[in-house]
């Protein structure tokens, strides 16, 4: 993955995003205008839901040169790969990012290094809970646990399930395909002690 260096010409435009309408965004707004931020979008939203309106809005108004910035990183990212991967559509249009908390920025050598470095670990997260999927795989098949049914996820499985559900990477007919079990399977593990309900996904290709 490449970050590309971004020259910081333009506006500092701010993003925060609190998850309940009880939480006060003050602090946010506070350190945002505080680094020089001439506007902020503020989301009262959870942030493993996709649609967030403000966060919407102002991406349609970043410009090349300009830099979008947070006050911590979970702010923008619901996890590592979701987070790497809104940083490469920044790249490509020529937005930089900067997060107060962390002091990243990638319109700098040293924050294009801490984003190169987040993507690696990232991919080697997802590559560890692939191993670990079909090495318990391999094992239930060594037990003799062929055909028929299939079995019920493992606790493990179920975490890998949800883990690879939130990082929007896949769906869930290819995460049932790697655990080896039905969409309806998956579904069931995903909604099961989970609200809202986990709905159906729309086909997309994995990335």
């Amino acid at each position: 993955m490449s970050i590309a260096t971004v020259n910081a010409m333009g506006h500092l435009l701010g993003y925060a995003r609190v998850s309940t309408t009880d939480q006060d965004a003050a602090l946010q707004i506070d350190a945002l205008t505080a680094a020089g931020c001439y506007r902020v979008f503020v989301d009262t939203i959870s942030g493993s839901l996709d649609h967030r309106p403000e966060l919407e809005k102002l991406m349609d108004q970043l410009r090349p040169g300009d830099t979008l910035v947070v006050w911590r990183l979970d702010r923008l990212g619901r996890s590592i790969r979701h987070l790497i991967d809104q940083l490469q559509i920044l790249s490509e249009r020529g937005v930089g990012f900067r997060s107060l908390q962390e002091t990243i920025d990638t319109t700098s050598s040293g924050g294009r290094l801490v984003f190169h470095v987040f993507a690696a670990l990232a991919e080697f997260e997802r590559d560890l809970i692939r191993e670990r999927t079909h090495a318990g795989l391999a094992a239930a098949r060594a037990r003799g646990r062929k055909g028929g049914r299939p079995p019920a996820l493992s606790p493990d499985q179920v975490k890998a399930a949800r883990r690879m559900y939130e990082q929007n990477e896949m769906t869930v007919a290819q995460i049932g395909a790697v655990l080896g079990v039905s969409r309806a399977t998956i579904y069931r593990a995903l909604n099961r002690n989970s609200a809202p309900m986990v709905q159906p996904r729309q086909s997309r290709s994995a990335v």
